[in-house]
């Protein structure tokens, strides 16, 4: 090991089924043990609002050091990490194959798994986190649903926050009546023969937020494949698991690994990359799903395949244009654009593809914006965590506002949805703000402005 941890950081499976896992005692000797170093170091107390609640309870004490915080305070530094990974991924000095073996989103992580198995997760959390339930619920009414969770909904918002717990003034991201897994079945996409990677195709992960919110962004993407010659198939075997995984509902993670996967597999064999329209998703499948699932299950090769055969949108749309060639035809856009770099973006530590992606766009003015949006799943929008959220989403906003940019878009669309709302909370206080930054496209995926630098959105 080389002086200042230089090696890439490396992650070792998460022992969810070793009984020794949800050991109070043990559990707690390693939070003491983590954040005594977290204490000494204090790289990242810009990161969230994790580690200035942890360093404001140390400094508070009579000591002024860990041994006189009390354990049953650790739960606010617990609820406060959204993780995000950015504290593993870009400052934490002391991460895996480090002597310290440090990984706070892990540690957060196991923390959540025993409140989990204690029964200690809220009923709306609980009710929250099931998106495909929800998500089927939804579609036959969605009008009726929409209106229901309106911010602006003065009669079902604060009755929607004392059951639910959601903020009355969170916004949440609506509901569609007819799925992307269902318009692609009714939609096929035309193929273009002479574009330079005709013959390649793709399984497209519709992901939850994609199939049952935004199928705009699904149908963006097989436009502009289409366009680039590539044949496209959606799959939507369930949610990945990410808001169980937040929630420390370890076995329901590795439940659903096992059915994508299964799921994935002939589609895999038959030489299809999967590409994932969601950052967060595209960071299970590639990454979380094969720490968590045991490695002496027999799904787990096919977990294993599934990971090495993902593929973020992103980041499959710059490797056609590097290694094939895009289809001429991309056109400027009409004005510049701020592009927020998403966290779970950034934690596949692929490099900034949404940007090298719509950098690919003729004339293109950017703006990319490394900085946390403060969403975090469903963290943003609940009744305790809502201020917090646009607290620690206030420079992405700044930055975006400042930028006068007419587009401001987020690979993740949680944190579009929350960033916009941000830049209109920051306008309605600051009056001298330009009203005209995010005024075209607030809230976008980049993958529909380079469906729109191509002619193909339906604007």
């Amino acid at each position: 090991m080389r002086e200042g941890s230089l090696e890439a950081p490396t992650r070792h499976p998460v022992a969810w089924q070793d009984e020794a896992f949800y050991d109070e005692v043990n559990l707690d000797t390693e939070l003491r043990r983590v954040f005594d170093i977290c204490h000494s170091c204090r790289r990242c107390f810009n990161l969230c609002d994790s580690f200035p609640r942890l360093f404001d309870l140390i400094d508070d004490s009579t000591s002024g050091e860990l041994d006189n915080v009390a354990s049953s305070a650790f739960k606010s530094v617990v609820d406060a990490c959204t993780l995000c990974d950015m504290c593993f991924m870009t400052k934490c000095p002391y991460v895996p194959p480090h002597e310290f073996q440090l990984d706070f989103p892990h540690l957060m992580l196991r923390y959540r798994a025993v409140e989990h198995r204690k029964g200690a997760v809220p009923a709306s959390a609980r009710a929250i986190k099931e998106i495909d339930r929800n998500g089927r619920l939804a579609a036959p009414i969605a009008g009726l649903a929409n209106w229901v969770i309106d911010e602006r909904n003065e009669v079902t918002r604060p009755v929607l926050q004392k059951i639910a717990k959601i903020h009355r003034e969170a916004r949440l991201p609506r509901f569609v009546g007819k799925t992307f897994v269902m318009r692609a079945r009714d939609d096929r996409a035309f193929i273009d023969i002479t574009a330079p990677a005709y013959g390649r195709k793709a399984v497209l992960y519709a992901t939850c937020t994609v199939n049952y919110h935004l199928p705009s962004v699904g149908a963006a993407t097989r436009k502009v494949l289409a366009a680039n010659g590539v044949e496209t198939e959606v799959v939507y075997p369930g949610c990945c698991g990410m808001p169980q995984h937040e929630h420390g509902d370890l076995a329901k993670v590795a439940e659903a690994a096992v059915r994508v996967a299964e799921a994935m597999a002939p589609w895999i064999d038959r030489g299809y990359p999967v590409v994932a329209l969601v950052p967060s998703c595209a960071l299970m499948l590639k990454f979380e799903w094969p720490l968590i699932v045991p490695r002496d299950w027999p799904a787990y090769p096919l977990v294993d395949k599934l990971a090495r055969a993902t593929v973020d949108v992103s980041e499959y749309v710059v490797d056609l244009a590097r290694t094939a060639g895009l289809a001429p035809g991309l056109k400027p856009l009409d004005g510049p654009v701020a592009l927020h770099s998403a966290c779970h973006a950034r934690a596949q530590n692929m490099g900034q593809k949404a940007a090298e992606m719509l950098r690919l766009v003729p004339e293109l003015e950017l703006k990319v914006i490394e900085r946390c949006s403060g969403h975090g799943g469903s963290f943003g929008v609940m009744q305790d965590f809502f201020e917090v959220a646009h607290k620690v989403g206030k420079p992405v906003v700044r930055q975006a506002l400042a930028s006068g940019a007419p587009y401001v878009v987020s690979e993740c669309p949680l944190a579009g949805l929350h960033i916009a709302q941000g830049m209109e909370r920051q306008t309605d206080r600051e009056s001298e703000t330009p009203p005209q930054a995010g005024s075209r496209g607030a809230g976008l995926h980049p993958i529909e402005l380079i469906a729109r630098a191509y002619g193909l959105d339906e604007t």
